[in-house]
């Protein structure tokens, strides 16, 4: 009898596990198909060439673009400007449902909302609009997200911006998996150049976002906008002046000494600059090139010392490679705040050496004695510059980043 009862149990058992079983398989293609939608651009009589999109439809048809992903509350905004507003100027950009057909631009179709920017309408779901803003032509920047505290309370609060100035906004229905960014072209020679949010962090199982936006960690954004911890260049990038500038809320301190960027997208020519400036840096100039700077650029391996002509120091910088800047301060160098606080009041001046830490073990022993042979011929001079404090910054050359298994 026991021996019966234990067949039974164990046919249970076997039954119970085979139904999990399928109830995760279940999920893992449901799963699957989401991020396929997520995945996924869609385009129809539309040339995607990067990020640049031109119409390429017969006379009459309609050309829509789909972004592969969503808006999500951490990448809740897209912009797209217009390159060349061809023969009508009848672009038109929104957010639209995953199911939304290519063959209507968006904010015709259902569920969809679109800026237009050839009448300056606003369409919601179908092919009427009404008066919003301003018409647009080349050289205008169109821009669309969703505020983030609707992601969780439906409906999304869809707003509109025109060169970076809020047009308005409405609310629309937000149904899984979300509402993805469009572009509709509908005439010869249209051609805009689209600026996507970077791929947010992966979800958990729970759908909570692993993301920490260190929004706090930046005093000044000039011309870069912030997504999570990824930093984009906005800028027209058309004259030397049109430089975007990030720069830190702290300085560097004993207790936090050194950071790194790692080069997800070089664009067209890597002008990107690592290095550290003085607080009241002007936002229109690369570091490194004015006084109270100094900084490792990108494009050409050189150092730049509060100067705009660099000398030669490291390699040239790609896509995929780490940069660092550290300081390597005096045993005796303190500051009351250790660089904890926000507070204004200016740090003692500060000398600044450069080292390059790339050949730095070859060349360390030999440092060592030049530094003595300049610190015994300049006694005297050193007792006279006592207000003065010496650190060296090391500015590494670029890796690889690493994997971790």
């Amino acid at each position: 009898m026991d021996d019966l009862n234990l067949h039974f149990r164990f046919l249970n058992w076997r039954r119970r596990i085979r139904e999990i079983r399928e109830v995760r398989e279940g999920r893992d293609r449901d799963r699957d198909r989401d991020r396929g939608l997520r995945c996924q651009e869609r385009a129809r009589h539309i040339l995607v060439d990067g990020d640049t999109l031109s119409y390429r439809g017969p006379s009459g048809e309609v050309g829509c673009y789909v972004a592969p992903r969503p808006l999500t509350r951490d990448s809740n905004y897209f912009e797209v400007s217009i390159v060349d507003s061809g023969v009508r100027g009848t672009i038109a950009v929104g957010l639209v449902p995953h199911c939304h057909s290519l063959e209507h631009p968006p904010g015709w179709g259902p569920g969809s909302v679109a800026y237009h920017a050839d009448d300056g309408k606003l369409y919601s779901g179908r092919a009427k609009g009404r008066q919003f803003g301003s018409k647009c032509s080349s050289g205008d920047r169109i821009g669309c997200g969703v505020e983030r505290g609707s992601f969780g309370a439906p409906p999304a609060q869809v707003f509109f911006t025109k060169n970076g100035q809020r047009v308005g906004g409405l609310g629309v229905p937000l149904s899984p998996p979300g509402l993805f960014p469009a572009v509709g072209l509908h005439s010869l020679g249209e051609e805009v150049r689209l600026h996507l949010p970077p791929p947010g962090p992966p979800e958990d199982e729970g759908g909570a976002m692993l993301v920490d936006s260190l929004e706090e960690e930046w005093g000044r954004l000039h011309d870069v906008r912030l997504y999570g911890s990824v930093l984009e260049y906005v800028g027209k990038g058309k004259s030397i002046v049109d430089v975007g500038l990030a720069q830190a809320r702290r300085p560097l301190s004993p207790r936090s000494h050194y950071f790194e960027l790692e080069i997800l997208d070089p664009g067209e020519k890597c002008y990107i600059a690592l290095g550290v400036a003085r607080k009241d840096y002007p936002k229109n100039r690369h570091p490194g090139w004015s006084r109270g700077s100094v900084a490792y650029h990108a494009d050409d391996g050189k150092l730049f010392h509060g100067s705009g002509v660099g000398d030669p120091f490291g390699p040239r910088c790609y896509k995929g490679d780490v940069m660092g800047c550290g300081i390597m301060f005096p045993r005796d160098y303190g500051r009351d705040s250790e660089g904890d606080s926000d507070d204004s009041s200016e740090p003692p001046e500060v000398k600044v050496k450069v080292r390059n830490v790339m050949y730095l073990e070859e060349e360390e022993e030999e440092e060592e004695e030049e530094e003595e042979e300049e610190e015994e011929e300049d006694g005297e001079d050193m007792e006279q510059e006592q207000e003065g404090r010496k650190v060296v910054v090391r500015v590494g050359t670029p890796r690889k980043k690493k994997s971790v298994p």
